[in-house]
């Protein structure tokens, strides 16, 4: 019956089925069904519930679900509706928010629902490796539940599943991939999941980068519209952002990349700027912030300025400039463009050289900076906008010597000009002006003019104001001081902190490290008095500061006091705060200075953020010159003066120590330079030793080879002289032959007597050499090395001597060769003569004695120059050995020296092949000869032939007698 009403349409007697169990048959049916369909049908069931059942479905059905994406891969439409089951039982639904926003427990208790699930979820790593596989799918039915759920993982445990991704192979570089889908709106979502993905964590942020997310974004946002764009620009500006906020190893990346030129389009603008949208405005914010993230003080110096240089040539500062002095631009985007030319110019010379010469759209045109001063001191002006401008002012003036002493210039008497407004005359109209926050910033500007600046601070004092008619005019130290002492006279009383504290801090500023300032302020009788009087007072606990700020003061004319004034000597200054306040009582007011809340805020970054400005009352630098003048102040008042006086002579001695050292550095660099010099002349005689050795080398070469000259025409003239004596016929031929050896023997002669004409002028250079060597080791004789390297180079120069010794020996035995050849070839000569006294032409016997006498001549003469070239080579040796004095210079050279050696053997090596390649070709053309049927005879030969005809004649003439 119960049947067939539930199929008539009737309802079943008995209670409806809760929830939870319609969600656990659910359950039941996806896993036990063996039909996909019926699977599928679970699933979608179990969706369509997910919201409302939402810890029912969390707890029974996500195991069920995962185990889906395990098994069911084959099918979109199932895998679909398990991820956005998980997605609606994890995440935080922003309808579910506002509908429980009545109930806060219940609202607490949804968010523990969607973190007790996120970690049941990644309790198992293998889970988000299976989710990131999913995310490959291109079906979008998949692939966008997927990236939904992925990000609401990450919103809910984002550290813990960073460190899953991150150990995941290819993780990263699958979540990347989703910026170039073709679908915005896996595209856009993509966004976000990296948005999440890469909060706070670097390493993550780095593979990020270098997966081409820089060069993607930024064609996003051109794609987009840049500034004109909607959401998405915003969402790439923000991954941007996370991408490079503290993240230096991605700022050189996105500077290299030379993406900062591609920023430049972003901020142009028109002429007119009114109508800007909500989103226009907030991207141009996120994208000068993301500027100001590449020049961000905290980065380091090196990649800061780096990135300065790249503005400013790419024109990034130029355009932000245009903004800054457009109309019409939003105050909120004015305020934030002139943050970012703050520290885009903060301590970059020429940026700030170039902000210098900005000037407005004004008639007359005027500097941007005397622009932006009188906004600062325009009290309707908004209060973030003044925080700005003195910020701006600040950076312009950041290790700017330049800069400061062109606003302290527009300060002195010779370089006002009446008929404009200068920055000056700003600032002196803001420091005395009715409005406390004018006078505040006023006076941190005028300080940040003198920071670390002694010269601006010396030429400060000649500034002379004119208070009233018929009054002489003041100084502006005397008027500084004047407010201060009259206080309610002058200043609102609601107002009197602020500007006592700004006025103590400019004086603090000026007078640290000045003597003159000192001198100059406690010249004036009411100082020192008001100072102690302010001290010693128990005042209500706004004054606390004001009464550190005057002990400060005067424990600076304490510290820099130069005692040129005899009644505020350092000493009687130290009694003076004895007798009136008592030193304990002095260094705990000074105390109250770091003590104050608002210190410890100013201290943290150089940009002035304050929530009001009641708020603003120290600046970053005066902190830093109070924690560096806190501990030396407190140190000197506490001193005697016997204690002064020991360190005055502890002073003394260290300066002349100071003197003593830099005499001996001064001593040092010129014996630096000495041994500079020493060295370039010990590089220029090595140069010349090399030359020489070369020339040698290439002498014993031309030695060698007119040796082998002389054996080949000495076996030439052998042959021709057997010749001749062998037949009567052949003497014509022979005595031609004869000649043409004869001439050719000139010839040589006459090379050599050049080559020796060539080794005397080369001999002539050493002298020189020698000569000069003498006389620098004359200076350098002090210096030299020790008898150990002077011994080594006596043999290098003994072994020099034996080689020279060898090649004389060689250029006798070569003259002994020579002669006897010569000799022999007046024995043939005079055979041939006896031998043809019938058949030769008396012509050519004339011919033949005068070219025999005029080689005898030059064979002479070759004897002389030869004897000449020895007595040469002695004088060389003597003059060498006059010459070890310098050889500690040479020993630099001994490897060369052997180097060179090695060569010669070589260059030797490769002359005896020669020899034996002339052997060979003579070898060949005897051959020739003998085929031709010439009769040739070997040396040997030769001289057995001689010995048998010397043997006949001896037999004939004993047959004679």
């Amino acid at each position: 019956m119960n049947f067939f009403r539930g199929v008539i349409g009737g309802q079943a007697a008995g209670p409806q089925p809760s929830g939870a169990e319609t969600i656990q048959k659910l359950c039941d049916r996806v896993a036990s069904s063996t039909l996909l369909e019926d699977r599928r049908d679970a699933v979608r069931a179990l969706k369509s519930l997910s919201k409302k059942y939402r810890m029912e479905v969390g707890t029974q059905a996500m195991d069920h679900l995962i185990n889906i994406l395990q098994t069911d891969r084959s099918d979109s439409e199932i895998l679909g509706y398990a991820l956005d089951t998980l997605y609606n039982i994890i995440c935080n639904d922003e309808e579910e928010e506002q509908d429980e926003s009545e109930d806060e427990n219940a609202q607490k208790q949804a968010d523990d629902l969607g973190a007790l699930f996120t970690d049941k979820f990644i309790q198992d790593p293998e889970h988000v490796t299976l989710l990131l596989t999913l995310l490959e799918e291109f079906d979008f039915h998949v692939r966008w539940p997927g990236v939904k759920l992925l990000t609401a993982l990450l919103k809910n445990q984002g550290v813990q599943l960073q460190g899953v991704i991150l150990v995941s192979p290819m993780g990263v570089s699958r979540l990347m991939d989703l910026l170039a889908d073709s679908r915005e709106v896996i595209r856009n979502d993509g966004l976000l999941l990296l948005q999440q993905l890469t909060k706070g964590n670097a390493a993550i942020q780095k593979i990020v980068a270098f997966e081409n997310a820089f060069e993607r974004l930024l064609d996003i946002i051109t794609e987009e519209g840049s500034s004109d764009g909607g959401i998405v620009v915003e969402d790439c500006l923000l991954l941007l952002l996370n991408l490079l906020k503290n993240n230096s190893s991605n700022q050189n990346f996105f500077k290299e990349g030379s993406y900062i030129q591609r920023m430049k389009p972003w901020f142009e603008v028109g002429d007119d700027n009114s109508g800007w949208s909500a989103q226009k405005v907030t991207n141009l914010h996120l994208m000068l912030q993301l500027v100001r993230v590449m020049v961000s003080p905290v980065n380091s110096p090196g990649a800061t300025s780096s990135c300065q240089k790249s503005m400013y040539q790419c024109g990034l500062l130029q355009q932000l400039c245009t903004i800054l002095m457009a109309t019409g631009v939003p105050a909120d985007i004015l305020t934030e463009t002139i943050n970012t030319v703050s520290e885009v110019i903060r301590g970059s010379q020429v940026n700030q050289d170039y902000f210098a010469s900005v000037n407005a759209p004004s008639n007359p045109p005027r500097p941007a900076i005397v622009v932006l001063l009188m906004s600062m001191v325009n009290e309707r002006q908004p209060f973030v906008l003044r925080c700005a401008v003195l910020y701006c002012f600040q950076c312009f003036l950041y290790k700017n010597q330049k800069g400061q002493g062109e606003i302290v210039a527009t300060l002195l008497p010779s370089t006002i000009d009446a008929n404009s407004i200068s920055a000056g005359q700003l600032l002196c109209g803001g420091l005395f002006s009715a409005d406390s926050l004018s006078n505040w910033c006023a006076a941190v500007a005028l300080a940040h003019a003198l920071q670390d600046n002694l010269t601006q601070k010396e030429q400060l004092l000649r500034v002379q104001l004119a208070t009233s008619l018929g009054k002489p005019p003041v100084s502006l130290l005397q008027q500084c001081t004047n407010i201060l002492s009259q206080g309610d006279k002058i200043i609102r009383r609601g107002s009197k902190v602020q500007t006592r504290v700004g006025l103590l801090m400019l004086l603090c500023t000026w007078i640290s490290n000045c003597p003159i300032a000192v001198t100059h302020f406690l010249h004036n009788q009411e100082n020192v008095p008001f100072l102690t009087a302010q001290i010693s007072e128990n005042l209500g606990e706004d004054e606390r500061l004001v009464q550190g700020l005057c002990a400060l003061l005067l424990g600076i004319c304490i510290y820099y006091n130069d005692n040129s004034l005899e009644n505020y000597t350092k000493e009687k200054l130290k009694q003076l705060i004895e007798k009136r306040i008592g030193k304990e009582n002095f260094v705990e007011k000074l105390g109250f200075i770091t003590k104050h809340e608002l210190y410890s805020r100013a201290a943290q970054k150089p940009q002035p953020v304050f929530p009001s400005p009641e708020q603003m009352l120290f600046d970053h630098e005066f902190t830093k010159l109070v924690k560096e003048l806190e501990g030396v102040i407190t140190k000197a008042v506490h001193k005697s003066s016997e204690e002064e006086k020991k360190e005055e002579e502890v002073k003394k001695t260290l300066e002349q120590h100071d003197n003593i050292v830099t005499q001996y550095k001064e001593l040092i660099r010129e014996q630096d330079s000495q041994i500079q010099e020493l060295k370039e002349q010990v590089a220029s005689m090595t140069s010349q030793n090399e030359q020489k050795q070369a020339t040698i080398t290439q002498q014993l070469s031309q030695i060698q080879q007119h040796k082998d000259q002389y054996n080949i025409l000495k076996l030439k003239l052998g042959k021709e002289n057997q010749s001749q004596s062998n037949s009567q016929g052949d003497v014509s031929q022979v005595n031609g032959l004869q000649t043409e050896e004869l001439i050719q023997l000139k010839e040589e002669v006459e090379e050599l007597r050049k080559q020796h004409t060539l080794l005397q002028t080369q001999l002539d250079d050493k002298d020189a050499l020698i000569n000069t060597l003498r006389s620098e080791a004359a200076q350098t004789a002090e210096g030299s090395a020790g008898g150990s390297e002077n011994t080594e180079l006596l043999k290098e120069l003994e072994t020099l001597r034996s080689q020279v010794q060898s090649q004389s020996t060689e250029i006798n035995q070569l003259q002994t060769e020579r002669e006897e050849l010569l000799r022999r070839a007046e024995a043939g000569s005079s055979d041939v003569v006896h031998s043809s006294d019938g058949s030769l032409d008396s012509a050519k016997m004339a011919e033949l004695e005068s070219r025999l006498a005029a080689q005898m001549t030059e064979t002479e003469r070759l004897k002389e120059e030869t004897k000449s070239l020895s007595g040469s080579r002695a004088d060389l040796e003597q003059q060498l050995a006059s010459a070890t004095s310098t050889v500690a210079i040479l020993q630099t050279e001994k490897a060369k020296l052997q180097t060179e050696v090695q060569e010669s053997k070589k260059e030797q090596d490769d002359l005896l092949m020669l020899l034996a390649d002339q052997d060979q070709k003579i070898h060949s053309l005897k051959q020739k000869l003998k085929d031709l049927g010439e009769t040739v005879e070997d040396e040997d030969d030769l001289d057995a032939r001689e010995q048998t005809d010397d043997d006949e004649e001896e037999e004939e003439e004993e047959d004679e007698d």
